[in-house]
């Protein structure tokens, strides 16, 4: 009875499960929602939002002033050119552009500690944010939203009325040219007028494509 030899270990053992939950837990992924001015990025976020869908949206800062509807820390965090410049040259924006004059960037801190936790993050950029985060996270995942059309894009921005004259031309023109970056974007999805719920539904048809890749897109910053 004394010489029986201990039972050899198995999977099961008490040290494989206490090292398997000391590892950390996989980074999350992080989707890009872009386009050109007027196509509906903000109304697709509000839609996903009210749907209590599982995904962190990061708010923009901003230097431009707020409009009338617009809710400060939700829509966006606007600050003074100071702030954000000081911020900027601190390296704490994971992207940052000047669109029509105005500053636009991405807070580094929530997106990184949101991923760390592997936690989903998407963000709400413009063309030229969204080529910035690319080239320092490949693995994030671009989505463009576009509209049917040149002549409905350029309808949405009148409708607006916030811009008029050479501004609304300037926005127009810089419009075109981001529409010609959609090559560069993993998906594109199409919002036609009054079809709001169906881009909806495609873009949120990407995040659960992209959750059940058998090698996801893990991002790290």
């Amino acid at each position: 009875m004394g010489n029986t030899p201990e039972p050899a270990p198995t999977e099961h053992h008490p040290t494989v499960l206490r090292s398997h939950a000391a590892l950390p837990p996989p980074a999350g992924l992080l989707f890009v929602l872009s386009g050109p001015s007027g196509v509906g990025k903000d109304a697709l976020v509000r839609e996903i939002k009210t749907l209590g869908v599982d995904l962190n949206v990061i708010v923009t800062m901003t230097t431009r002033p707020r409009r009338p509807a617009e809710r400060p820390g939700e829509d966006y965090i606007f600050v003074t050119p100071e702030h954000f410049t000081a911020l900027a040259r601190a390296g704490k924006l994971l992207e940052w552009a000047n669109v029509y004059g105005y500053l636009y960037g991405t807070p580094l801190a929530p997106v990184h500690a949101l991923l760390e936790r592997g936690e989903d993050v998407l963000l709400r950029i413009d063309v030229q944010g969204a080529a910035s985060v690319r080239r320092r996270v490949p693995q994030a995942v671009t989505i463009f939203l576009a509209p049917p059309d040149e002549a409905e894009l350029l309808r949405r921005m009148r409708a607006r009325g916030t811009e008029h004259g050479i501004e609304l031309e300037r926005r127009w023109h810089t419009a075109r040219h981001e529409m010609a970056q959609m090559d560069h974007f993993d998906y594109r999805v199409v919002n036609p007028p009054g079809h709001l719920e169906a881009a909806v539904q495609q873009a949120l048809a990407i995040v659960a494509a992209e959750r059940l890749r058998v090698h996801p897109r893990r991002a790290r910053l």
